[in-house]
């Protein structure tokens, strides 16, 4: 039983019952949950994430599900609220129906005045099969609307709004979920409330104009006072809406990590006795696409500066949405800015994410470039669905618009490219072209009526606003998605070969760490074509692209250990490949997003943290690789040349010195020189490629007057080709602070040094390289009281330890 609270308002978060209406399954759900979450903690059903038990349990999404519970009322005069209903429901008061919903992107609001009463009263909600429903609206569609096959294998996902990777994806489970995402509970029916309050911002000459713009209900005729940076101004409500201006001089500016203090400021609003608070940022985010020489640009201007975006693919932070929490996601998105990140993109087959992921994306200035979400299918465009798309988007861009970081709304992800995937679509073209122009002009239309300043892209790739050009690999104009490399095959050079504007996604798998491994997989399935294994690749051909891959850059390694851990450090090379060269173009390209920061459950992907939030060899090499201040090697013909690349706002002086390093660590001086960066990227000193020896890399070290310092090496030739010697490592591990110190030594070159725990933590560095004078010194930050035990990996023993 529920009763009603101080305010009159009741909580309906916690304990229902769920069943489903086969008779076959009854137990408790904590809502909000899921209800495989729920069926797993029961007993009912094995983790859906172990093994192959995916495939098993699709069977659940098959049927519809009811949760139950009773609510004892004193009074009647009330509403019902719901946030986030996955998907399809049919909601009885009573016994009566009081809602039927089909969008897990939307709230709702349900006036139960007619059909509650004081006492006890039953609520209800009816989970109807997505499966069945998505192919009911299917067969009822006058043409076919194709989905994503290669994706999705429970079909017609598209039809339905719903998070469009529970249908699977291709590095995602597929097991179509159902349950509540938010909130619910029930408030007095006609209470004054703040529904949303919009933020409009401009600059000039050191003066900020704050417009706040707030929606009110049962509040006209009060006035509202709202306050901000210390200076107050009121406004009387009418018609529900009320507008404060305010005029700030000298404003405390918030900027994107790496480039400034992210300062926000308390938005304090009252009116009556409604209070409610928002955190803004004052800044100005602009889009800026100009037309130039190679076409067009297309990069971010935040306060006036042009900022190089750097960052990475956002998907939900778990397959199923009942084990999401705050403090995992925060996690997850400390990750990102703690590897010098500044801009993550909120993928199109998710979710609009809760309101604590984009206050924590305020915090730690991590700009948001946010789809809308539609991925990679067709979708319908008939009155009925593009009314409900309407109300998402007016739902989302308000409650979202007022935060500092939102930089871009992006209509969606690779639809324009999609017209070209399916037969249907390529025999009509014309057809599914003005279909999905009436979606995406749907979805513009909706975001500029509740803000008309936003800044809008059409799609992700895109040429631009009207161009329904399939512009994947263009490079004059727009946003790319690079896939090349991955998708065919093509060596990680290949990445040199493209100068995008703004690569928005690219990628390459890894298996994920070992820790994750075992948590799907027994010792006796540790082998790449073991059904296990298999079974957590959904990417078709991508256990044999990581394999042929490996075989093309490396000697092949004996144990499943080690290739795990070579799959990752290929997986950071390639990407090191592309971000270094794409970042030294500037400011031809002005920002890359690699394919993807985090995994929805254990799997082979793209991602760089682990499932959980473990880092990857990737995600260490992204913290180099995104550092401020950056030289790197690029081969031009027969010479290396060494740029070097800056982001701070400030210009530095840096000091380059390039060395001929061989296999038992000596080095031969090939030069310096010392140069000013200011925007943009500079060239160093060049090396002919004759200069080095067969069996010797090109080693550079570099100091900047910021006070960072750095070194890498650029292998002119595939690893295998060269003869490492044994470098004979040895490690030392102490205890101090609650931290774990160890030191690294070696006798020759070590490449790709990296260490592993047995226990949760985090490693300050991994992937490095240790020479005999240069030992390598690391912290572990422990997650628990278990004391861990370290294990050390290098390319010599990952793939010569039986040549000595």
């Amino acid at each position: 039983m529920t009763q009603e609270n101080r305010s009159g308002c009741v909580d309906l978060a916690g304990a229902w019952t769920l069943t489903d209406t086969h008779g076959d399954f009854r137990c408790d759900i904590v809502l909000p949950c899921d209800g495989i979450t729920s069926l797993h903690a029961a007993g009912h059903i094995p983790n859906p994430y172990w093994g192959r038990n995916e495939y098993d349990l699709r069977w659940i999404g098959e049927r519809d599900w009811v949760v139950t519970r009773d609510v004892t009322l004193t009074e009647t005069d009330v509403d019902l609220v719901i946030l986030g209903i996955d998907t399809v429901a049919t909601l009885r008061w009573n016994g009566q129906v009081v809602l039927q919903c089909d969008n897990v992107h939307r709230s709702f609001r349900v006036d139960l005045s007619d059909v509650a009463k004081k006492g006890e009263n039953k609520v209800e909600i009816t989970f109807h099969s997505p499966v069945a429903e998505g192919a009911k609206r299917q067969a009822a569609h006058p043409f076919p609307i194709p989905y994503s096959t290669d994706n999705n294998p429970i079909p017609n996902g598209n039809m339905l709004r719903k998070v469009q990777c529970d249908f699977g994806w291709d590095w995602n489970i597929a097991l179509a979920p159902f349950g509540v995402v938010g909130g619910v509970g029930l408030e007095p029916h006609a209470a004054p409330r703040v529904d949303t309050v919009l933020v409009q911002q401009e600059h000039e000459s050191g003066i900020a104009t704050v417009d706040v713009t707030l929606r009110a209900a049962f509040l006209d005729a009060e006035t509202a006072t709202v306050q901000l940076c210390e200076q107050t101004t009121r406004a009387l409500v009418l018609d529900g809406k009320a507008v404060a201006r305010f005029t700030i001089k000298d404003p405390e500016l918030w900027w994107p990590n790496g480039q400034g203090p992210q300062t926000l400021h308390d938005l304090q609003i009252s009116v009556g006795d409604v209070a409610t608070t928002r955190r803004i940022g004052l800044r100005t985010i602009e889009l800026i696409t100009q037309p130039d020489k190679a076409g067009a640009s297309f990069g971010f201007r935040v306060n006036g500066r042009d900022v190089f975006a750097k960052g990475a693919n956002w998907i939900p932070a778990d397959a199923l949405h009942g084990q999401i929490t705050d403090e995992k996601t925060r996690g997850l998105l400390q990750s990102a800015a703690d590897a010098h990140m500044n801009m993550i993109r909120v993928w199109g087959g998710g979710r609009y994410e809760p309101d604590s992921f984009y206050d924590t994306c305020d915090e730690l200035g991590l700009m948001v470039w946010q789809d809308y979400m539609f991925a990679c299918s067709i979708y319908p465009s008939d009155d009925a669905f593009l009314e409900n798309v309407t109300a998402e988007v007016h739902e989302n861009t308000a409650r979202i618009q007022h935060h500092a970081s939102l930089a871009l709304w992006c209509g969606d992800n690779e639809l324009v490219g999609s017209l070209g995937w399916f037969p249907e679509t390529r025999e009509d073209r014309d057809r599914y072209l003005v279909n999905y122009d009436r979606l995406n002009r749907t979805i513009e239309m909706a975001m500029k009526s509740v803000d008309p300043a936003a800044n809008w892209w059409p799609s992700s790739p895109s040429l631009g606003p009207m161009d329904f050009r399939d512009g994947w690999h263009v490079d004059g104009q727009g946003d790319m998605h690079f896939w090349s490399v991955w998708h065919e095959g093509r060596d990680f050079d290949h990445y040199r070969d493209v100068i995008p504007r703004f690569c928005s996604e690219f990628g390459f798998q890894s298996y994920p760490s070992m820790s994750a491994i075992r948590k799907f997989a027994a010792p006796e399935d540790f082998n790449i074509a073991a059904p296990v294994l298999e079974s957590h690749q959904k990417n078709k051909g991508g256990n044999a692209r990581i394999a042929e891959t490996m075989f093309r850059y490396f000697r092949w390694p004996e144990k499943f250990e080690d290739f795990v851990y070579l799959s990752q450090v290929q997986q950071g090379l390639a990407i090191k490949t592309a971000v270094t060269h794409w970042r030294s173009l500037r400011p031809q390209c002005m920002g890359t997003l690699y394919w993807q920061l985090n995994d929805t459950w254990p799997v082979c992907s793209w991602a760089s943290l682990d499932h959980g939030g473990n880092w990857k060899l990737l995600h260490h090499m992204a913290r180099e690789f995104y550092r401020p201040v950056l030289v790197t090697a690029v081969p031009v013909g027969d010479t290396i040349v060494l740029r070097g690349v800056n982001d701070l706002p400030d210009q530095v002086s840096v000091s380059v010195r390039a060395f001929a390093l061989a296999m038992d660590g000596e080095r031969r001086d090939l030069g310096a020189q010392d140069t000013q960066i200011g925007e943009g990227a500079v060239e160093f000193l060049s090396v002919d490629a004759s200069d080095l020896g067969a069996q010797e890399m090109l080693m550079f070290t570099w100091t900047a007057s910021d006070g960072s310092t750095g070194s890498d090496i650029h292998a002119p030739h595939p690893f295998k080709h060269y003869d490492l010697a044994k470098p004979d490592i040895t490690m030392d591990v102490a205890s101090a602070d609650g931290l774990w110190h160890l030191t690294v030594t070696s006798k020759a070159p070590a490449y790709f040094v990296s260490v592993e725990s047995s226990t949760p933590g985090r490693f300050d560095q991994n992937a490095v390289h240790v020479l005999p004078d240069a030992p390598l010194h690391l912290t572990f930050a422990p997650q628990g009281d278990e004391t861990p035990e370290f294990s050390l990996r290098d390319l010599h023993s990952a793939t010569m330890a039986t040549q000595g």
